[in-house]
């Protein structure tokens, strides 16, 4: 029986897998476009519909360049092609007249912790931010001055001045999902109780995804006053150097990294020193292609050329399956998660990227690998401490939504996200939120290697000693079809009916 290396948050997890278990790996990465900036001016000029850059931008206008906090996928790289894309953008638009004083950059990182001067950096190139002259803004969505834009909408839309205040708006994104880049860029520069709104039933398909409705909704109100233009890019899966080469794609990376004698010395290092060995392992991200046009239109051919390229087949539903869950958060910086993100990333990340099909038999059962340690990187985290106060009784329906709305008028906590020590109190709510279309549809989900049962149990998941008893269970429930998925990173799963 072959042994599946998986990551459970710092620790390499050798999980035996039974005979007939369904190995998912992604397909190997794409072939990479030579110049990015080559493929994003191509993109402004030749959209897939409407008019070009060259329609829009003159002498003497001023323009605003929405970018997102590059926090997909998991693991990122510092030299991000988005950064490339970005610059891209700014010399066409000096080329066509608008030097970088009379542009702005729109930093929308919606409900998650506001961008420092030192990490908005770090979104540009080193070359960019010397020479940018133009104003810089991160998005507050709890600024007071946001503008109206659709008050029929429900939830009303209210955004930054910067997207109404120009004569252009350019959003450049990577098509990671439907509440990930295009319009959900525009959108994460709206007020909180839309982000709030803004769920999903899966991230690759807009049928069932609210957030996909209002971002569309917001873009058709805003092009009514600003000519607007987007530019989507297809990343091509993370490459890691190093001891994880070739994995989660090559199989024959599977057979090295377990038979490897360094994981035994890897696995008796200290968690902080298993940290800052996976931290300095070096991971290249690539460009597929980009996209240019009406920020839906671009994301959505975007999002479907990544399917096609990153994601994996399944000819139908697992009885169960196996998600290694890393130890870092699934926003910027990058921090040891508490429980509630540890089963974020699992059940409202990697159980939400699937097209067609839900992967997992109604009824089935989740397996997550993961200690969910109740730690909360202080001060960021401090509103996940919060959630779980309010859960330590039960997840009653009506007392979370009591939770909630105090959380929502919290002026010590709202201070807190505003000046930039905090995410948003709405945000580990919308988590929470993320977990509800796995969890309606799952049996069980069982937590393998908890080390805090408690906090577990808080959540109403299960924890199991260990994969191997998780295993057990699993088949004890008479779950035969079992499934590991290979992560991270996270990919599309087209699961058949």
């Amino acid at each position: 029986m072959p042994r599946v290396p998986l990551l459970s948050g710092t620790r390499l997890v050798l999980a035996t897998a039974p005979e007939g278990a369904v190995i998912l790996r992604p397909p190997p990465p794409a072939k990479a476009v030579a110049d990015v900036g080559a493929a994003v001016r191509d993109a402004l000029h030749f959209p897939l519909a409407g008019d070009g850059l060259d329609v829009h931008a003159r002498s003497g206008t001023r323009a605003t360049i929405v970018i997102e906090s590059p926090a997909l996928p998991i693991p990122g790289s510092p030299n991000d092609p988005r950064q490339h894309a970005i610059s891209a953008v700014v010399d066409e638009l000096e080329r066509h007249g608008i030097s970088t004083g009379y542009q702005t950059f729109l930093v929308a990182s919606g409900l998650a912790r506001r961008a420092s001067q030192r990490e908005l950096e770090t979104f540009v190139t080193p070359e960019l931010a010397r020479r940018f002259h133009g104003q810089v803004i991160v998005h507050d969505v709890e600024d007071p001055e946001l503008v109206l834009l659709d008050d029929s909408s429900r939830p009303p839309l209210r955004v930054n001045r910067a997207l109404v205040e120009t004569d252009l708006v350019v959003v450049v994104s990577a098509a990671e999902s439907v509440l990930h880049g295009g319009p959900a860029a525009l959108l994460a520069a709206s007020g909180a109780d839309a982000l709030r709104a803004a769920g999903a039933y899966s991230l690759l398909e807009t049928t069932a995804s609210q957030g996909w409705h209002l971002a569309v909704t917001l873009e058709r109100a805003l092009s009514r006053r600003v000519p607007l233009l987007g530019v989507s890019l297809v990343l091509n899966h993370p490459e890691t150097s190093g001891a994880l080469r070739g994995y989660p794609y090559d199989p024959a990376a599977l057979d090295r990294i377990a038979s490897s004698p360094l994981r035994y010395l890897y696995g008796a290092l200290p968690e902080v020193l298993r940290r800052d060995v996976l931290r300095s392992l070096r991971t290249e991200l690539t460009v597929a292609a980009a996209f240019g046009g009406p920020p839906s239109i671009a994301h959505a051919e975007a999002l479907l050329r990544a399917v096609q390229l990153r994601g994996a087949e399944l000819d139908e539903p697992l009885d169960a399956l196996v998600i290694g869950v890393p130890s870092v958060t699934p926003y910027l910086p990058r921090e040891r998660p508490n429980p509630l993100l540890a089963a974020y990333l699992g059940l409202g990340l990697a159980l939400r990227l699937w097209r067609d099909a839900f992967p997992i038999a109604d009824g089935g059962t989740a397996i997550l690998l993961n200690r969910f340690s109740r730690h909360f990187a202080h001060p960021t985290q401090q509103p996940y401490r919060t959630f779980f106060h309010a859960i330590r009784t039960g997840r009653d329906p009506r007392e979370l939504a009591d939770a909630e709305r105090g959380s929502a008028t919290d002026a010590r906590a709202i201070e807190a996200y505003r000046s930039g020590r905090s995410v948003h109190p709405l945000l580990p709510f919308r988590d929470w939120n993320s977990c509800q279309p796995a969890l309606g549809r799952l049996g069980a989900v069982l937590v393998a290697g908890a080390g805090d049962a408690s906090a577990v149990r808080q959540l109403g998941l299960v924890p199991v000693h260990g994969v191997h008893a998780a295993l057990e269970m699993a088949r004890g429930q008479g779950h035969e079809r079992i499934g590991f998925l290979l992560s991270p990173p996270y990919f599309p799963l087209r699961v058949g009916g």
